[in-house]
């Protein structure tokens, strides 16, 4: 049996144990506790092992110091030119100043929410429907930048703004992809058109590339046909000239080759005409022929008295 001193001893080592216990704080990593005494503000524990007054000093907040995320529930904003839209966003912060987190706002979650679902609905109301859905990353921009000033004075950083999503009505979703359809559709007329346009073009340059080269042959051949004649004239004149100083100086051999010469021209006309399919070759041909073969000797001669020269 315990005596009264043995009781009263271990009532003292209880009260002092639970005094203790009362009084030593664990504040976890990624927080902050504010403590206040008879309700006034005195310290911030940070984290680690802390000793407090028992009874006198009391927690007060427990701030989470590390960044957090913030659902902003869906909502309808009009835009300026008088769309409807639903939008719904996240925000990011970090509570740098526990004690005005904890002091200068009462529910900081549902001021944050409601601060945010304002901005959204004056940014966004100031735009357009079709800069509301092109310009995301500038609405995100404008609301961190107001949020986080708007912030401030409660002890956090507002460190990023995403609206998840901007959802016209359906009957506006339609039109939208109508009108999207229809300004594919003028595209891709355009383009089949310049298309069609680069087509008849290059191949009226083909034409015409075409054409100046047929020409360009036409008339190099018929520079080079003139050519020709003009040589085969010259030729002719100069046998011609040679045959009248032959006939001149008495030459028989020069009077039969003038003689063969037009007696096988007349023969060629007769064997060239269509109905010509039979030739009777009078008999003095051979003769003519031998004719001819004086011509070789009076060239000859020519080029000999040429040589002399």
């Amino acid at each position: 049996m315990l005596d009264i001193s043995s009781i009263l001893v271990i009532a003292v080592l209880g009260f002092a144990v639970a005094v203790v216990l009362a009084g030593a704080k664990m504040v976890p990593q990624g927080y902050s506790w504010t403590v206040q005494r008879f309700g006034k503000y005195t310290k911030t524990l940070t984290p680690g092992l802390h000793i407090i007054v028992p009874f006198i000093d009391t927690i007060g907040n427990k701030v989470i110091v590390m960044e957090q995320v913030l659902d902003i529930p869906p909502q309808e904003v009009i835009s300026a030119d008088n769309a409807m839209v639903t939008t719904d966003a996240v925000c990011f912060f970090q509570i740098l100043d526990p004690v005005r987190a904890s002091y200068e706002v009462n529910d900081l979650t549902r001021a944050m929410r409601n601060l945010m679902m304002t901005n959204i609905r004056a940014v966004l109301g100031s735009l357009e429907l079709d800069d509301m859905l092109s310009n995301r990353d500038k609405i995100n921009g404008l609301l961190l930048q107001k949020v986080d000033e708007a912030t401030d004075p409660w002890g956090l950083k507002v460190t990023r703004i995403e609206i998840r999503d901007i959802a016209p009505p359906a009957d506006l979703v339609e039109s939208m992809a109508n009108q999207m359809k229809a300004e594919r559709d003028k595209r891709a007329a355009i383009l089949e058109a310049e298309g069609k346009r680069a087509a008849e073009i290059l191949e009226a340059e083909g034409l015409k590339q075409g054409a100046i080269l047929k020409a360009e042959g036409e008339l190099e051949a018929a520079k080079r046909q003139a050519e020709a004649r003009e040589r085969l004239a010259q030729a002719e004149a100069e046998a011609t000239n040679m045959l009248s100083v032959a006939i001149q100086q008495g030459d028989s051999r020069a009077i039969n080759y003038f003689v063969a010469q037009k007696y096988v021209e007349a023969l060629g006309s007769v064997a060239a005409a269509d109905n010509s399919k039979v030739i009777m070759m009078p008999l003095e041909a051979s003769s003519v022929i031998g004719s001819v073969a004086g011509i070789g000797e009076l060239i000859k001669e020519a080029q000999q008295a040429t040589d002399k020269e």
